[in-house]
């Protein structure tokens, strides 16, 4: 199972903000960070420390407006998929959000299902977009181009298309070992042709292009019986 996603829920109504995170965590595929002001998400995305794979953001904020949140954060190069939640669904309320850069617009009262539905939709939009671009070390991963960039070196490392997908579900691990099975179905799916050598094969591979000396690896590390990227080398 795929390590719960973050979200940041940016809402100003306390009640139902902590009965969406309450909600949202129970699900499984997400956790929620919760923001009651537009100063506050401003400075949680700030925290180096901190990732969001997406975000909730209500329009009616009380140190500001929604949309003009979103827009900063698209002038700022945030380029997670973002979500508004409001009360005002008149058009010219959606084409302001969208305009803004929101990804998606949902009127109150909604069904957590379906918000949760629109947010895996963008998710899978935004994973696979020119726009998905993962700290690794000293790399810049880009999954969609299936490269690797080491700016101090000005290098580029190509991956094929295995090795991409690889790196992708490790660096969504969030630092916890996957076991061998578990990578090989995601990355292979459910094809009993394919063994653990495989995996290992492309995993030796991997570490060849991405580790200073593949023999000590400090990026790509092996435990409990599988593999996961290095926590500090991820951001």
């Amino acid at each position: 199972m795929a390590t719960p996603r973050p979200i940041l829920i940016v809402e100003d109504d306390a009640a139902l903000r902590a009965t969406l995170a309450e909600q949202i965590a129970m699900e499984g595929d997400f956790t929620a960070d919760e923001a009651e002001s537009a100063a506050e998400a401003t400075a949680k995305l700030a925290d180096g420390d901190v990732r969001y794979d997406a975000i909730l953001l209500d329009i009616g904020l009380p140190d500001g407006d929604g949309r003009d949140l979103c827009a900063k954060l698209r002038r700022d190069g945030k380029k997670m998929p973002v979500i508004m939640l409001t009360g005002a669904d008149a058009e010219q309320d959606v084409v302001r959000g969208l305009d803004a850069g929101a990804n998606d617009y949902i009127a109150k009262p909604f069904r957590l299902p379906e918000l949760l539905a629109r947010v895996r939709a963008q998710l899978r939009v935004f994973d696979n977009s020119e726009d998905a671009v993962f700290t690794i070390g000293p790399y810049l991963f880009r999954p969609s181009a299936k490269l690797l960039l080491e700016p101090a070196r000005n290098r580029k490392v190509r991956l094929t298309d295995k090795e991409s997908s690889i790196l992708k579900f490790l660096y969504r691990a969030g630092g916890k070992p996957v076991p061998r099975q578990i990578l090989l179905n995601e990355v292979w799916g459910y094809n009993s042709a394919v063994t653990t050598h495989t995996l290992e094969t492309h995993i030796y591979r991997l570490r060849q292009k991405i580790e200073p000396d593949p023999t000590h690896a400090r990026l790509l590390l092996t435990e409990g019986g599988g593999y996961k990227l290095d926590p500090v080398a991820q951001a």
